[in-house]
C-alpha cells in the first residue's frame, strides 16, 4: 500500500517529496451523474487531489436519521475521485462555513443555549456520534488502505471563533479512535491570532488566502516551523449575495499568485475548482450588521463555470500548473449552447392558503418551534375589526404582511423594517420566509420566524396560529395538476415542454418575482428579481426525453406567464 506522510519540509509519498495540488468539489453541490465527469475535467487541469467538505446537515437534517446514499454517497464521491487516478483531502468540520446553510450544522443541534464548537459535553457527544459516521465512510478509503484519501482537516477556520483547546484535542482523539491514520490538518487565515488559537501542536497549519501569496506563506512558516507549506483553501473567486452583484477576479491575478505558491514548493487547494450550485434551500448568509442571504448558484467564478464548463480560468491555472507538474494532453471542451425555448406557463392555483394548523398561542411559534426544515410559515391572527401600527421584535429573514387576504406591505430583515401600518379588517397573515441561514461566526444556530412579541399601535397581539409550508411537498402536489386561475399573489405555475433527449437548461427567471422552481420534481432552487443571478440552472440528468414539467411557486407576481430557456448562464452584472 502506498504511504503518505509529513517530512521535514514536504509531504512525503512513498518517501518520496510530493507537491500536493488539489481542488475542491463539493459533492453536496453536483449532481450525483455528473461527479465523474467534474472530477475528470481536474485532472485534466493538472490537479492531483480533490478536496471536499462534509456537509453534517445534509446527511442528518433530523436527529438520528443519517442518510449517506445518493447525493449523500460520500464513499461513491471518493470512489470516483480514486478511479480518476487522483487522491484526495476530506474536510468533515463539524463547521464548514462554505456559504452553506447553517455552516453545515444541523438545525437540531444548533438550537437553544448550548454552547457551539466547544468541549461543552452534550455538544461534544454530538459531534463525536458524526464524526465516527463520517470516519466508517473515510477509514477504509485511506490511502494506507489501498484508496484515495491523504489528508483529514480537524474543525475549520477555528481560529477565526475560538480558542478551546480542548474541544480540538477531542476531536483529534475521535478522529484517531476511528482508525483515521492520515495526517491531520487545520486551516486559518493567516493572521497571527488565528492561527495560534486554530490548531494544536501536533495538527499540521494550513493557510486560507487568495493573494499575496509570499506575504502570507511567511506568515504561515513562522507558525508552523516545518513540513510542507499549504495553501488549503487558495480562493480564486468568491460568492454573491441577493441584492450584490457577480463577483469575478481577474485571471491574470489568480494565475500569478498561483505560480508564487508552485514555485515556493507549497501544496495548494484551488477554492473552488468547481463551486456548484446551492440547490433547494441550502445556500447560506452572511450578516455582519446587514442580513445578506446568498443566492442560489455557487459557480465562485471557478475554473469550471457552475455547469460544468472550462473557463478562462480554468486554462490559464492549467498553463500554470504544466510548470511544476505533468499535464495530461487531453483538453477538455465547452458543451455546445443549450436550447433556447419559451414555455407558456398556465396558472394553477394558490399555494400559500393552507389551512391553519397547529395549537393557538400567545406569541409566533418560530420555524426552530415548530422543528420546520423549510422555507416558510404562515402566521394567522384575528384583528376583530382594529388597525394601526404593526410592530415586530424581530423577522427573519423576509414577511408578507395581508389582511383580509389583501397585501399590506413587506417587512425584510436586510433593511432592517420592524413595522408597517395595517387596515382594520378580519384575519391577519404574515407570511414569513427563511432565507437561508446564517454560515459564518457567532450567528450561527440562530431562530428564524417572527421572533418576540408583534404588537398593534403598542398592544400585543395574541392568539396565534403557526402554519409551516413545506415548499417541495407543495410542489410535489401541483405537479401532477391542470387548471387555471387569474388571481393575484403566490400562485402556482406549470409550462410543460419536450426535449429529444436529456441536457443541460438554463430558465431565465428576470421575468418573474421571487419564489422556487422545479423541474421534473428536482428542486432547482430560489430565484429572486433582486438579483445578480438571472438563471437557474437545470443539470442534464434532471431532465428526460420526452415529456418535462417546470414548476414556479411565486410569491408575488410573474411579470410575464412565461419561462425562457436560454442558451448559457446569466449570473448578473460585475463590478467591472
Amino acid at each position: 500500500m502506498t504511504s503518505f506522510s509529513i517530512g521535514d519540509a514536504d509531504f512525503l509519498r512513498d518517501g518520496q517529496p510530493h507537491q500536493v495540488i488539489a481542488g475542491a468539489i463539493h459533492y453536496f453541490r453536483v449532481h450525483p451523474d455528473q461527479w465523474q465527469d467534474r472530477i475528470h475535467k481536474a485532472r485534466l487541469m493538472g490537479l492531483n487531489t480533490i478536496e471536499t467538505y462534509v456537509a453534517w446537515n445534509a446527511h442528518e437534517p433530523r436527529r438520528g436519521e443519517w442518510d449517506a446514499s445518493g447525493w449523500n454517497d460520500l464513499g461513491r464521491f471518493l470512489d470516483l475521485v480514486h478511479a480518476e487516478g487522483m487522491d484526495a483531502i476530506v474536510r468533515p468540520g463539524p463547521y464548514i462555513c462554505a456559504e452553506w446553510h447553517n455552516g453545515g450544522l444541523p438545525v437540531w443541534l444548533t438550537g437553544g443555549e448550548r454552547e457551539l464548537r466547544s468541549s461543552e459535553p452534550a455538544f461534544l457527544a454530538d459531534v463525536s456520534a458524526y464524526l465516527r459516521r463520517v470516519y466508517e465512510i473515510v477509514s477504509p478509503r485511506q490511502i494506507d488502505r489501498g484508496g484515495p484519501v491523504v489528508l483529514v482537516q480537524i474543525e475549520n477556520e477555528y481560529g477565526a471563533y475560538g480558542a478551546d483547546k480542548a474541544y480540538l484535542e477531542a476531536l483529534v482523539a475521535v478522529t484517531r479512535d476511528a482508525g483515521i491514520t492520515v495526517p491531520l490538518t487545520t486551516v486559518d487565515q493567516p493572521v497571527d491570532q488565528m492561527l495560534a488559537d486554530g490548531s494544536l501542536p501536533e495538527l499540521h497549519k494550513t493557510g486560507s488566502f487568495g493573494s499575496r501569496s509570499a506575504e502570507r506563506l511567511a506568515t504561515l512558516r513562522k507558525h508552523q516551523p516545518t513540513g510542507p507549506l499549504m495553501c488549503s483553501e487558495f480562493w480564486d473567486g468568491w460568492f454573491d449575495w441577493w441584492g450584490g452583484v457577480h463577483h469575478t477576479t481577474d485571471v491574470s491575478a489568480a494565475a500569478a499568485d498561483l505560480d508564487v505558491l508552485l514555485a515556493a514548493g507549497a501544496s495548494v487547494n484551488v477554492y473552488m475548482f468547481h463551486g456548484g450550485t446551492n440547490f433547494g434551500l441550502t445556500n447560506g448568509a452572511n450578516d455582519k450588521g446587514r442580513y445578506l442571504p446568498l443566492v442560489t448558484s455557487y459557480d465562485y467564478d471557478a475554473p469550471l463555470d457552475e455547469a460544468g464548463d472550462p473557463t478562462e480560468k480554468f486554462f490559464a491555472f492549467r498553463e500554470v500548473i504544466a510548470r511544476y507538474a505533468p499535464v495530461p494532453e487531453e483538453l477538455p471542451t465547452r458543451t455546445a449552447a443549450a436550447p433556447a425555448f419559451d414555455v407558456a406557463l398556465a396558472p394553477l392555483g394558490a399555494w400559500t392558503d393552507a389551512a391553519a394548523s397547529g395549537p393557538v398561542t400567545d406569541r409566533p411559534q418560530t420555524f426552530d418551534d415548530l422543528s420546520h426544515l423549510s422555507a416558510l410559515v404562515r402566521y394567522d391572527v384575528e384583528l376583530h375589526g382594529a388597525g394601526g401600527l404593526l410592530a415586530v421584535d424581530d423577522v427573519r429573514d423576509l414577511a408578507w404582511v395581508s389582511v383580509a387576504g389583501q397585501p399590506v406591505g413587506t417587512l425584510s430583515r436586510t433593511r432592517h423594517d420592524r413595522s408597517v401600518r395595517i387596515p382594520a379588517g378580519g384575519l391577519l397573515s404574515i407570511l414569513v420566509e427563511d432565507q437561508g441561514r446564517v454560515n459564518y461566526d457567532h450567528r450561527l444556530g440562530e431562530e428564524k420566524g417572527l421572533l418576540g412579541a408583534v404588537t398593534l399601535d403598542g398592544v400585543p397581539l395574541t392568539g396565534w396560529r403557526s402554519t409551516p409550508l413545506d415548499v417541495a411537498a407543495i410542489a410535489a402536489e401541483f405537479g401532477e395538476r391542470s387548471g387555471a386561475d387569474t388571481a393575484d399573489g403566490p400562485r402556482a405555475w406549470a409550462g410543460d415542454f419536450s426535449l429529444e433527449e436529456p441536457g443541460d437548461l438554463f430558465v431565465d427567471t428576470s421575468e418573474w418575482s421571487k419564489g422556487y422552481a422545479f423541474v421534473n420534481g428536482f428542486f432547482l432552487g430560489r430565484y429572486w428579481r433582486n438579483g445578480p443571478q438571472r438563471t437557474l440552472y437545470v443539470p442534464a440528468p434532471a431532465t428526460r426525453a420526452g415529456a418535462n414539467r417546470l414548476i414556479v411557486l411565486e410569491l408575488e407576481n410573474l411579470v410575464a406567464p412565461r419561462a425562457a430557456f436560454v442558451g448559457a448562464l446569466s449570473l448578473g452584472d460585475t463590478e467591472e
